[in-house]
């Protein structure tokens, strides 16, 4: 996680090598320097209960790689085709602008950015679920 940059609200939390860290009063700014450390920011945490989406599912299988709970060469491996997948279903070009994203952080390694971009992608599937659901 090489340059990382986490700017957190007052009081925000994150989890740092399985310790909790609180932001104090005022908003902060951390650079993150140290390569292969495990970083989740709490309001980015998705409960397992939760994960019951495509998308939610590969969210937390990225949360956990960031908490060092498993292995990311692994993890790696069962991404790329869930991503894959997911592109066959959100066919728009926003969408495939986040997918492409995750797809080339997952292959870098770069973690957190493919949370990021993957959670970007959580209101689409919910609105097209919900969608589904009433039909």
């Amino acid at each position: 996680m090489t340059g990382l940059v986490l700017k957190l609200a007052p009081k925000e939390r994150l989890l740092i090598n399985g310790a909790i860290l609180e932001n104090g009063e005022k908003r902060g700014r951390l650079s993150v320097l140290t390569p292969d450390v495990h970083i989740l920011r709490l309001r980015d945490a998705i409960h397992p209960d939760d994960a019951k989406t495509p998308v939610r599912r590969a969210c937390y299988a990225l949360q956990l790689v960031l908490i060092g709970e498993t292995d990311c060469d692994e993890t790696r491996i069962s991404l790329l085709p869930r991503v894959e997948e997911l592109s066959r279903i959100l066919t728009d070009a926003d969408s495939r602008r986040l997918l492409g994203q995750a797809s080339e952080a997952i292959l870098a390694r770069q973690f957190y950015k493919a949370l990021k971009a993957l959670r970007a992608l959580i209101p689409r599937e919910d609105r097209l679920l919900a969608t589904k659901a009433t039909k």
